[in-house]
């Protein structure tokens, strides 16, 4: 027999998955900061501050007691589920009991465990553009259709129910609904979060909401949960949450879901076997975090509020770009359009992609082009950095894109 493809040896469904373009971006950056080169990086999107002292002196005292070192529930430890119950209630006004919550390896665990309890092979997931570039890949390892639904910044980036109904198919199972959004920074109101609730329950089709930004909010913008403002939908909604922006805790990995509790037994049996509990130090990290007050992302929330404003300013001023002010999380997707076509210091800036990578190359930043979240001729800096750097790195960008032809 000949030597095997790489296709060949690799199963389809694996094979087909593009790698986290965010978390490749970031990787790049770190590695040529590491051989010395002074880039700065508005790619990931991670806070930068350190995760509160409260939160990591639990977990050192969790690594000294020995029942910590062994196996847990699958589903997590009671007390924390229980507390994501309660804090649930506090932070969005949706109540639910500890057994309609299932801890995760961080929010990408949960979301995968929620559309394979959900999606059979076949089954369509509305998912609005620009989406974060995980949403997709995990609908399609799950069997499910990714149903895309273009939004712009003309709309503020938010879907219209239009166009959820446009989109609507007999093969609709779920509508994915994210805000405040990743990579777009959109905000719905309470009114258009209640309104494409009551059109998913009128549909009867599932809603996935993932609410990890919640406390990430600007100015006059409202952050709203879909099943406390369309209680009826509760039975087909699932809640998609975590520790990571909300505490700086990024690297923790724990997220959660909360919803049905059938759903959530059957994403527990899965997670039985594919990982089973999540670290039990990250566990009592995470207690003491959802148990505690919001002081640390109050504080937070004033820094991203300063530097959202900041960036926003430098980036739409420059010829060609467009970049809206966001109301929630802490990134920035400016509109390049106005860009493409031109060359900057030789090279045809053709696509978001090409330009992106002559940013990199020409000004030592890294950014994200908008290919990554379904939208090319866009790019998205998450301004969950220091101020100087900040400013720094958006001037570059600004001061290279000048001399674009």
């Amino acid at each position: 027999m000949g030597a095997m493809t790489s296709q060949q040896r690799i199963s389809h469904r694996i094979g087909s998955i593009a790698e986290s373009a965010t978390l490749a971006v970031d990787a790049k950056a770190k590695a040529l900061k590491a051989a010395g080169r002074p880039v700065i990086g508005f790619g990931a999107g991670e806070p930068d501050f350190p995760t509160p002292d409260y939160i990591v002196a639990a977990a050192i005292e969790a690594c000294r007691d020995p029942k910590w070192h062994r196996y847990t529930p699958a589903g997590g430890l009671p007390e924390l589920k229980e507390a994501i119950a309660v804090k649930t209630l506090r932070d969005s006004g949706y109540q639910i009991s500890a057994s309609q919550v299932l801890v995760t390896n961080g929010g990408k665990q949960a979301l995968y465990n929620a559309f394979a309890a959900l999606l059979d092979p076949g089954d369509e997931a509305l998912l609005p553009a620009p989406y974060w570039t995980t949403y997709p890949e995990s609908i399609r390892l799950a069997g499910g259709v990714p149903v895309d639904i273009m939004t712009d910044e003309t709309s503020g980036y938010r879907v219209t129910i239009d166009q959820l109904e446009a989109a609507l198919t007999p093969r609709t199972k779920l509508l994915v609904f994210v805000s405040p959004s990743n990579p777009t920074g959109a905000v719905y109101s309470p009114a258009e979060v209640e309104a494409i609730g009551r059109w998913a329950l009128a549909k009867g089709i599932w809603v996935v909401t993932d609410e990890i930004y919640e406390h990430l909010v600007y100015g006059d913008a409202e952050f709203a949960s879909m099943p406390t403002l369309v209680p009826e939908l509760a039975e087909r909604c699932v809640v998609v949450n975590g520790v990571a922006k909300t505490y700086a805790m990024t690297g923790w990995r724990v997220g959660w879901i909360a919803g049905p509790a059938d759903v959530v037994k059957a994403a527990t049996n899965l997670q039985s076997h594919a990982t089973s509990n999540v670290a039990n130090v990250s566990q009592v990290a995470a207690l003491a975090a959802v148990s505690g007050d919001l002081t640390a992302v109050a504080e937070m929330r004033t820094a991203f509020d300063r530097r959202r404003q900041a960036i926003a300013e430098i980036l739409d001023a420059i010829d060609g770009v467009t970049c809206p002010l966001p109301e929630g999380a802490f990134y920035v997707y400016p509109s390049v359009k106005g860009v493409l076509g031109r060359t900057i210091r030789g090279r045809l800036a053709d696509s978001s992609a090409e330009l992106a990578a002559i940013i990199l190359d020409e000004a030592e930043v890294a950014v994200v082009p908008g290919e990554a979240f379904g939208t090319p001729g866009y790019l998205r800096l998450s301004y969950a950095l220091g101020d100087d750097d900040l400013r720094e790195g958006a001037t570059r960008i600004a001061n290279l894109l000048g001399q674009a032809q």
